[in-house]
């Protein structure tokens, strides 16, 4: 075996990047970083970045990403979440209405970034109704609980659907 199965992972200063897929909407920009029971999780948001950090995964692994947004994004706006399978950021746009081509100002490919076709939308041609889509996502985030300074509202939502789940089940 090669010096490297020899070693534990937490021994490795390397980071990896998390393999995440973002889509445009008119007042904000979301990711989604796939990372399964993340931990130790910093989020940090800048006016032209975004740098996100955190170990997770069946390997535990530490992972980075560090990105130089397209365009410019309220920091103090922008949010995240994190749930036991991704963390979830909305980056709110600095100027609403703009749309993005892409998520950097780089055009190169990362392989671990790819475009959310499920939620891709082209709203450059629609009428204003998605207009609340951070509003919606700000709801549902106060609605799920906090966490990094967001309001806490005792994940009772969250438990209370996984309770629920687990009686209809039950029943069944």
């Amino acid at each position: 075996m090669d010096g490297f199965h020899n070693q534990k992972l937490e021994d490795i200063d390397h980071c990896f990047p998390a393999t995440a897929k973002w889509y445009d909407r008119r007042d904000s920009v979301f990711i989604e970083f796939l990372v399964e029971d993340s931990k130790d999780l910093q989020v940090k948001f800048e006016k032209s970045k975004l740098d996100f950090r955190c170990v997770g995964g069946i390997e535990t692994l530490k992972h980075h990403n560090e990105l130089d947004l397209f365009d410019s994004i309220d920091p103090n706006a922008s949010k995240h979440k994190r749930t036991d399978r991704s963390v979830l950021c909305c980056l709110k746009k600095a100027e609403a209405g703009r749309a993005w081509p892409r998520l950097t100002k780089d055009k190169a490919k990362f392989q671990w970034l790819g475009v959310d076709f499920n939620n891709w939308k082209d709203w450059e041609d629609d009428s204003d109704e998605d207009l609340s889509s951070f509003d919606k996502f700000s709801e549902m985030m106060n609605t799920m609980g906090g966490e990094d300074g967001m309001p806490d509202l005792g994940m009772g939502g969250m438990e209370g659907l996984e309770e629920h789940d687990s009686d209809d089940e039950s029943k069944l």
